[in-house]
């Protein structure tokens, strides 16, 4: 059975990508369907060579895999990767994206969700971005929305440039990251009316135990349902 594949990208850094990728691999799991995250391209890490976002979505897989399988590009500086490429001399080589998918894609599992770097396009190189790989696989999209003043011009110019390279918008979904933030529901509710793809859910700012388990499931079961996807 072919795994159903899904690419996270954002409107920002920040806005929570690795946050609701890790909601719906513990989604998954409450449902019944094996899920793994990865994360090609990764900038920061520790003194082991290990990026952050990238142990987190493989602490939440639902199966044990080896952290180079999870994060195959990892490059030790918290700046745009390809500008900690240029400081290390690694160029980010698309063959070795291509060599990670296909070994993805051979995993035992159901779901595979593919997190991308900062926001959709992403600079790998002086000519290409990551959305342009995610383009040449054809790889169908959730675009995640860190609700702050500003976001409604993000979300749209986002969303634009994702139907534009041809993806498919699977959804979207709204992270209130500011607490603070005016109007939040007023915010939330505009961009339901402009995005035609379905806003596959509400996270509150820092939910208590209770309400995470229930928005991890509630979200993977949206997620599964307005892909098209079976959960079982």
């Amino acid at each position: 059975m072919p795994i159903n594949r899904c690419f996270i990208t954002a409107t920002d850094t920040d806005a929570g990508k690795t946050y609701v990728s890790s909601l719906l691999l513990q989604g998954f799991k409450a449902l019944g369907t094996t899920a793994v995250g990865v994360k090609p391209i990764a900038a920061g890490a520790d003194g082991q060579g290990r990026n952050g976002d990238a142990l987190l979505l493989q602490q939440h897989s639902g199966i044990a895999l080896p952290y180079k399988v999870i994060n195959p590009i990892c490059y030790q500086a918290p700046v745009a990767p390809h500008l900690a490429a240029a400081n290390e001399q690694l160029p980010i080589d698309e063959a070795q994206l291509d060599a990670a998918l296909a070994q993805w894609q051979q995993l035992p599992v159901q779901q595979l969700l593919i997190e991308g770097a900062g926001g959709w396009l992403l600079p790998i190189s002086n000519q290409r971005y990551l959305a342009d790989w995610v383009a040449d696989k054809q790889l169908p999209v959730i675009l995640i929305v860190g609700m702050k003043l500003g976001c409604l011009n993000h979300a749209m110019l986002s969303v634009r440039e994702i139907e534009r390279s041809g993806c498919k918008l699977l959804g979207w979904v709204a992270n209130c990251i500011d607490p603070d933030m005016a109007l939040p529901e007023q915010n939330i509710a505009d961009l339901r009316q402009r995005i035609t793809a379905p806003c596959l859910g509400v996270v509150p700012f820092a939910p208590d135990q209770a309400q995470y388990q229930q928005l991890a499931t509630e979200l993977a079961t949206q997620f599964c349902t307005n892909a098209g996807y079976n959960t079982r």
